[in-house]
């Protein structure tokens, strides 16, 4: 049950990354209101890495910035870390 919960939680966390970053790029085209590249960040760490790593690359989208090129794929190693340690802890 634990692990059918922890598996919904990722699907969804990380859609809502891959949306978030195509709102964003959407919004730097139109040289409108953005999403703080923090907000990002603490959603990578909440689990959302995969999908803002995914979105970088389908949408081209902060490509360019070394602490994304650099730090969501660090945030995802250690997504992995706490996944493997909850799944091993709890389940």
């Amino acid at each position: 049950m634990l692990n059918k919960i922890f598996s919904t939680y990722l699907i969804l966390i990380n859609l809502f990354s891959i949306i978030l970053m195509w709102m964003d790029k959407r919004k730097a085209r139109h040289n409108k209101w953005r999403i703080a590249e923090k907000n990002l960040f603490i959603l990578a760490f909440a689990g959302g890495a995969l999908g803002i790593y995914i979105a970088m690359n389908l949408f081209r989208h902060k490509t360019k910035k070394l602490k994304f090129i650099i730090g969501i794929p660090a945030i995802f190693i250690i997504n992995i870390i706490i996944a493997y340690w909850l799944t091993q802890t709890f389940v």
